[in-house]
This record gives C-alpha cells, sequence and structure tokens, in this order.
C-alpha cells in the first residue's frame, strides 16, 4: 500500500502503526518522526506573513488568514502533478479547520484529476477519544488493527495513570491561549486535556473551534496558569509572540505578573491531534503542577 498523509497528526498515527515504509508523500509541516522529513512533499503554504507598520507577526498572520478565509481563497496548495507521480492508494486528509491544513474540498478538487482513483480518508478529531477512532479507522483501511490495539492500550495507560496522579490534586484554573494577537482561547480537545491534567479549563470552548476573546474576558476567567501554544509556533516563536503582546498591550504585563506563564510547543504538541496529545496532557500537568512532575517540566517548553 502507498500513503499520502495531509496531515502531520495523521502521518505520526500512520508511523505509530508501523506503516512508514508505506508513506510516499506528505505535507509541508509534517516533521515528526523525524525519518519522514526526507519524504517527498505535496503542498505548500500561501500564507503570508507580510506585516503593516507596528503590526506583530501574530496579527499579520490573523490578517491574512481572515482575508483568504472571507474571499475563498485556500490556505495551501496541492502540487497535483507530485500526488500524482506518487500513485497513492490511500490519501489521509482533514475536515476539522480550513486554517490548520489543507481542506478536504481542496483535495477532493485534486483527486478529480489523477488519473489513478485513490481512497479518501478524512478524520475530524475533536477530543482524545476521536483520536482513538481515528487510530482505528486508519489501521482497519490498512490492516495493522492489532498494532492499533497495542498504540492505544498505552496510550489509555498513560491517560489513566496521569488522571489517578493529578485526581486529588487542587484543580488550579488555567487559560490555554491559542493565539496571542488577536487572543484566541483553546478549543476542541484542549479544555479535556486541561481537566486531564489537573486543571480547571478557563476561557475555552470545549468540543468546538477555539475563539477570539477580549483582554477583558481574559481577566474575568482570572486564571492561576496560562499556557501559551499558538497554533503551528515552536517555543521561540511563542516566546517572541509573547514579548510583542507585552509591548502592545499594557495591561499584559501586570496582569500576568502573579500568575504562572508556561510557553509550549504549539506546532508539536497541543496543536496536532496525534498520538502526541497525551504527551501535552503530560505537559499541561508540569505546568499546572511542576511540584509534582519535575520530570517532564522542561521537556516541549
Amino acid at each position: 500500500m502507498r500513503i499520502v498523509s495531509l496531515l502531520p497528526s495523521a502521518t505520526e498515527i500512520v508511523c505509530a502503526l508501523g506503516l512508514r515504509d508505506a508513506l510516499v508523500g506528505i505535507t509541508h509541516e509534517c516533521d515528526y518522526p523525524p525519518e519522514v522529513t526526507t519524504l517527498p512533499r505535496v503542498t505548500r503554504s500561501l500564507v503570508s506573513e507580510q506585516r503593516n507598520p507596528g503590526e506583530s507577526r501574530a496579527a499579520a498572520i490573523h490578517r491574512h488568514v481572515m482575508a483568504s478565509l472571507h474571499e475563498g481563497s485556500s490556505l495551501y496548495e496541492i502540487d497535483v502533478a507530485a500526488l500524482e507521480r506518487l500513485a497513492p492508494d490511500l490519501i489521509v486528509t482533514q475536515q476539522l479547520c480550513e486554517v490548520c491544513a489543507v481542506s478536504s474540498e481542496l483535495v477532493a478538487h485534486a483527486t478529480r484529476r489523477m488519473r489513478d482513483d485513490p481512497r479518501v480518508v478524512s478524520l475530524e478529531p475533536t477530543s482524545l477519544e476521536d483520536l482513538f477512532e481515528n487510530i482505528h479507522a486508519i489501521a482497519a483501511l490498512t490492516g495493522r488493527t492489532d498494532t492499533a490495539h497495542a498504540v492505544i492500550g498505552n496510550l489509555r495507560s498513560r491517560v489513566d495513570a496521569l488522571r489517578e496522579k493529578t485526581q486529588p490534586l487542587p484543580k488550579r484554573r488555567t487559560a490555554v491561549l491559542e493565539w496571542t494577537d488577536p487572543l484566541m482561547g483553546s478549543g476542541h480537545w484542549t479544555p479535556s486535556l486541561v481537566e486531564l491534567a489537573g486543571g480547571t479549563p478557563v476561557a475555552s470552548f470545549p468540543n468546538a473551534y477555539s475563539q477570539v476573546i477580549t483582554f477583558e474576558a481574559l481577566e474575568r476567567a482570572d486564571p492561576e496558569i496560562i499556557i501559551v501554544v499558538p497554533c503551528g509556533m515552536n517555543v521561540e516563536q511563542a516566546t517572541a509572540a509573547l514579548d510583542e503582546l507585552d509591548r502592545s498591550e499594557p495591561r499584559w504585563n501586570p496582569f500576568v505578573r502573579s500568575r504562572r506563564v508556561v510557553v509550549m510547543d504549539g506546532h508539536q504538541y497541543a496543536n496536532r491531534p496525534g498520538p502526541r496529545l497525551v504527551d501535552t496532557a503530560e505537559l499541561f500537568a508540569a505546568a499546572i503542577h511542576p511540584e509534582l512532575f519535575a520530570d517532564r517540566s522542561a521537556s516541549g517548553r
């Protein structure tokens, strides 16, 4: 079987099922596990970071994304010729978010132009349980059901162990920010990961899209912990985004002085609904209860 993954989290699922050798093409964002980075890339981003005077990088990206969506333009491009040369039997894509990855509509348009007729599977996870179902679904299509049971069993064991450890701990009010300019509260699976990690999610939108929030709303939520995981940004980029927020929002620095602020690699963890969502929950626990999770406190953040 020949597989093309049009989603970084799907690439991780395929590899977790032991199908790295079947993977023949990936997206421009796929970078884990490291052994996939030599594979052909069949997408590219059209998002511009060109800034207006005085505009932060985060604000410029947000402005371009919103303008493209308003105009009905895609944020990504598929190299149809490369996709056709790879001749995949299975293409894994998503319908969850036009901002995060290639849309299923764009994939459908691309496959209509191909001579072959590959199977297209679209993933739409909004929770940790959805992730486990996605692993099962890909395993069923690729003859890896037994491997899926083992992978999911291991992930569930880690979830159970984390829940047991955090259940008796104080539930600290925790806000997870998925963007900094404008501020965006977390959605989909993230609030439940905060609960698993021993926190009470605030300024969040469980099982729904992340949403823009005002600074006043964040103040009213009164979080003890603020975890910053901008979508698509690593730790260094997220830290730079926070520095820009500090310069543009005079209330930010006084507000966070009495709170713990943690920066995580959102690109690798919180915003990528693959097997490492469990790692994300463990990292959240290290941010919320560092006194009990010192072994994870420096990992990924």
